[in-house]
């Protein structure tokens, strides 16, 4: 501890002087960031290619449309497809941002059983934006 030189008194100094402790500090801490080494590691990622040939799912971003006709096939936007794509094309759907209107058009003739199941996995995909498309040809039904 250091000794007050300016008092008259002779008591010791009551605080401590950091000053040559934190510039020892500061030129330890300067040699330990030039001795690291500087790191050499690289990590290799093979990143996806964009090919051109590649088919994208035809899912229009402003909406689309499940039409199922009499003779029981579901399209998508015009093109026949089986349950397993209609839910892939349902899921690609959702999670676009924003989420894509989806419209729903069974034919008059159509079997129930087939409009059910289309209706299952249009739940099942957890789609926000349906909308049923042609429901003027029953109002004469009721």
């Amino acid at each position: 501890m250091a000794m007050s030189a300016g008092s008259d008194d002779g008591e010791p100094m009551m605080e401590m002087n950091t000053t040559p402790l934190i510039d020892v500090m500061l030129v330890l801490l300067i040699m330990f960031i030039i001795t690291l080494p500087v790191p050499t590691h690289a990590v290799k990622v093979d990143l996806p290619v964009n090919d051109p040939n590649a088919v994208k799912p035809p899912v229009d971003p402003i909406k689309n449309k499940i039409a199922i006709d009499a003779a029981g096939t579901i399209t998508w936007n015009g093109a026949a497809v089986n349950d397993t794509t209609l839910r892939q094309y349902l899921d690609t759907s959702a999670a676009m941002t924003p989420e894509p209107e989806l419209q729903f058009q069974p034919d008059r003739n159509s079997r129930y059983e087939v409009v059910d199941n289309a209706l299952a996995i249009i739940k099942r995909s957890a789609v926000t934006k349906l909308g049923f498309v042609g429901n003027e040809q029953y109002y004469k039904d009721f």
